[in-house]
């Protein structure tokens, strides 16, 4: 697969729909312990499955700065490594200013809150490239 400088706003709108569903899902599970446990995996499934979907992004799409889009990246990146959030060389992160304000080395483990909020920023910096 070649590197996509765009995605079409279809894709994004699918993105959105998949995420919003899959939060609906988890928040209709009765709250409790056993909810409070599978949080973090899920929302980190989900963390996860919303990068897939933009995998193929050149460095002209998402940039060298610290944007919601390659703050997924690095999420991506530490959830499939040792589970904390990485340093880059190439990414200008500023955990002050990032969606989840993580900082890097901290352990990576969203919730669905986390899960809402990375997602409707990183598809919102997406719509701006859908074409």
């Amino acid at each position: 697969m070649l590197g996509r400088s765009s995605f079409t706003a279809d894709e994004v709108a699918a993105a959105r729909a998949d995420v919003a569903g899959q939060l609906a899902a988890f928040r209709a599970v009765p709250a409790g312990p056993e909810r409070d446990a599978l949080e973090p995996r899920f929302a980190s499934a989900v963390l996860l499955a919303l990068d897939r979907r933009f995998v193929h992004r050149t460095r002209g799409l998402s940039g060298k700065k610290g944007t919601p889009l390659n703050e997924l990246e690095l999420v991506a990146d530490g959830l499939m490594g040792d589970g904390q959030l990485p340093a880059s060389t190439v990414i200008r992160y500023d955990a002050a200013a990032a969606v989840l304000g993580l900082a890097v080395g901290a352990e990576i483990a969203p919730s669905a809150d986390d899960v809402e909020a990375l997602a409707a920023a990183v598809l919102t910096e997406l719509d701006a490239t859908a074409g």
